[in-house]
């Protein structure tokens, strides 16, 4: 008797039972260790069950109606998991959070962006949502298991919420990656009537070209400001230069037209007597190189 008011109260099974923790593991573990409440039921959990592992600590709760499940830590992707489910069918993680998930820029903020393809619903603490009725399957995918925007739709979202120069490096960063397709750009494009972020994003691309703007520190990306404040003509950074011996160099700096090539590094960089050498013979070379390709 004892062990059918058992199963009765726990949905008809007993919630140990191994079948349902592998379940559960193997749910998470797809997930970057959450899942949802909707989830475990679907498992074999009832909601009793469910509040029973939460108060003697085998699930955790991270938003309502999502948990963590055993004692690990929570990871980034983690967190961006957790927030998706906890905005419901269909939600994907969008924005400054989808861009740091394709690798185009660091996002350290403690907010997650989440789109979610509906007006309405509950705000979820620690979630910026933002809502959106031209969301559609192309503009959809998941990286590592996450639901996110496509790149081209994070692109989009991500000139809403940055300045042109963030703009820029994602672009640049997104083809150092070869994920750059400009034909889901454009895509993007033809559908985002009204966006704010449309604007933006198709100037910065009108004035992309094959030189990358992609700084590798803090004072070449000050180097590439002042140019711009003054007026200047904008230079290639970390472009490859190509020597007739099959070798070549890749320059800081480059401006190809005006045949003018900038160094940033430090002293440190360049005191000892190898590197004095070693840049000597390397500024001979590049004097001899055709900048023009």
């Amino acid at each position: 008797m004892e062990g059918r008011d058992e199963k009765r109260r726990h949905g008809g099974r007993n919630s140990s039972h191994p079948s349902i923790e592998h379940a559960i593991n193997a749910k998470a573990g797809r997930q970057h260790g959450v899942v949802a409440l909707e989830q475990l039921i679907e498992i074999g959990l009832s909601a009793s069950a469910v509040r029973s592992r939460v108060a003697t600590g085998r699930l955790h709760r991270v938003h309502r109606g999502v948990f963590v499940v055993g004692p690990a830590p929570l990871t980034g992707k983690g967190r961006w998991m957790a927030a998706v489910l906890a905005c419901g069918d269909g939600a994907v993680l969008s924005h400054r959070s989808a861009a740091a998930l394709w690798g185009l820029r660091a996002d350290n903020r403690a907010v997650i962006d989440v789109t979610v393809p509906r007006r309405g619903g509950r705000e979820r603490r620690g979630i910026d949502v933002h809502h959106s009725s031209t969301l559609i399957e192309p503009d959809t995918t998941d990286v590592d298991g996450i639901p996110c925007t496509s790149l081209a739709r994070t692109l989009l979202d991500l000139a809403e919420v940055v300045d042109r120069r963030g703009v820029e490096r994602a672009i640049d960063r997104a083809e150092m990656l070869r994920l750059f397709d400009m034909r889901a750009v454009d895509d993007v494009l033809a559908r985002a009537s009204g966006r704010r972020g449309a604007s933006l994003l198709r100037s910065v691309l009108a004035e992309h070209h094959a030189g990358s703007t992609l700084t590798e520190s803090e004072i070449e990306e000050l180097l590439l400001a002042i140019c711009r404040t003054a007026g200047l003509p904008s230079p290639e950074i970390n472009a490859w230069v190509a020597l007739d011996d099959g070798g070549g160099f890749r320059p800081d700096v480059l401006w190809r037209e005006q045949r003018l090539i900038v160094e940033t590094d430090g002293r440190d960089v360049h005191s000892t007597r190898q590197a004095f050498e070693r840049d000597r013979k390397r500024d001979q070379r590049l004097t001899q190189a055709d900048l023009a390709a």
